[in-house]
């Protein structure tokens, strides 16, 4: 107890001989911190909030006002949703800009989360949506071709956000996202001709391409080029403290209106045909329940931290919706309701994606199973 009171009065002691202007400077700090704090407090902590109003102005719009839809939809480049595309890529270059080369060096030193998402989203992914799609949704073909496109397309935008919002290893996660999107160029073709039984489908390369300059490339470029600017111009503690700070409320305000396109775009057929939607969510839900569920008990056995393990679960959960929605529209034309099944699962893999962050951050406290035996 002694101890403890010397401790103490010591403090006081430096705190009350420390000269004003040190005073001043870190009470200054203290207070920027708070208001930095509250303010990300409101974006953050009530973010369900905010993304479960955003989803239904955008449902609203789309059903009161069809045609601003439909013309949102026709804005496209290379089969990409131009407003969906500008949304995603400020909410890419916020969670990238912060990643430092090193952090990149030192990821790709761990192969083995890297290979766990690959055999997630390539062997058992596809098998596990083309079983439940077979089963839930038997006799409609159509639907069926939607929900085994979506199932085997590896997420590689809106994946680096969820992985910044639960507090993952963005370095690891990023290496990850783009090995498994240069996969898909190789892999997506024979992979839904095997699993669809039908051949010489058309992958289209101009949007996996565009995809990854997109939403890879060009926000990982950019991001390193201004981190080296502005650190040497304001320095580290002006960047870390100040403009992450502030990009990241611009990509919370990018996610926002992301939700508010993409539910637009379908609104109309979501609040007239609610049936349907909850047919066709069935096999999805389930798909992504029993992929959280392999991925982040494999990386809890394995011994994983919670920033490894966290990444390779979303990356193995989530998926590419824009190249299965191009596939289905070019590919099967003959086969209408797959593009609308192609739809419904990016609808449901955003409050999906924020549950499983949440879930992710509560259950941080278990990783890594074993500290010792940790590697």
């Amino acid at each position: 107890m002694t101890v403890v009171w010397i401790i103490v009065c010591s403090n006081i002691f430096k705190y009350l001989n420390m000269n004003p202007s040190r005073k001043q400077r870190r009470l200054e700090m203290t207070l920027k911190e708070e208001e930095k704090k509250a303010v990300l407090g409101v974006f953050e902590k009530y973010l369900t909030l905010w993304i479960a109003i955003c989803i239904m102005i955008g449902l609203l719009l789309g059903r009161v006002f069809p045609d601003f839809g439909i013309f949102l939809d026709n804005l496209k480049f290379a089969q990409l949703s131009i407003p969906i595309g500008i949304c995603l890529f400020f909410m890419m270059y916020p969670t990238v800009v912060g990643i430092r080369f090193r952090d990149v060096k030192n990821a790709v030193k761990k192969p083995k989360p890297l290979l766990l998402t690959i055999i997630a989203n390539w062997a058992i992914a596809p098998a596990i949506m083309t079983l439940y799609a077979n089963l839930l949704l038997q006799g409609n073909q159509d639907y069926i071709i939607g929900v085994i496109l979506l199932g085997m397309s590896p997420c590689t935008a809106m994946v680096m956000w969820w992985i910044m919002l639960a507090k993952g290893d963005l370095a690891q996660g990023l290496i990850n996202t783009a090995i498994n999107a240069l996969l898909m160029v190789l892999l997506y073709a024979p992979m839904a001709g095997f699993y669809i039984g039908v051949s010489g489908i058309t992958v289209p390369w101009d949007l996996i391409a565009f995809s990854v300059t997109i939403f890879i490339a060009l926000p990982v470029s950019l991001g390193a080029l201004s981190r080296r600017l502005l650190i040497n111009r304001k320095g580290e503690e002006w960047f870390n403290e100040t403009y992450i700070e502030s990009v990241r409320r611009i990509s919370i305000i990018a996610l926002l209106l992301t939700l508010i396109v993409m539910f637009s775009l379908k609104g109309d057929i979501i609040l007239r045909d609610p049936i349907l939607v909850a047919f066709l969510a069935a096999p999805n839900l389930l798909h992504y329940v029993t992929m959280i569920a392999i991925t982040y008990s494999a990386s809890w056995l394995s011994n994983w931290n919670y920033e490894t393990s966290i990444d390779t679960t979303l990356i193995g959960s989530s998926s590419h919706f824009e190249v299965a929605i191009a596939v289905a529209t070019t590919a099967f034309i003959k086969y209408p309701g797959a593009a609308l099944a192609t739809v419904i699962g990016p609808l449901m893999e955003v409050p999906l994606m924020l549950s499983l962050t949440k879930f992710g951050l509560w259950s941080k406290r278990y990783f890594p199973r074993n500290e010792r035996k940790r590697e």
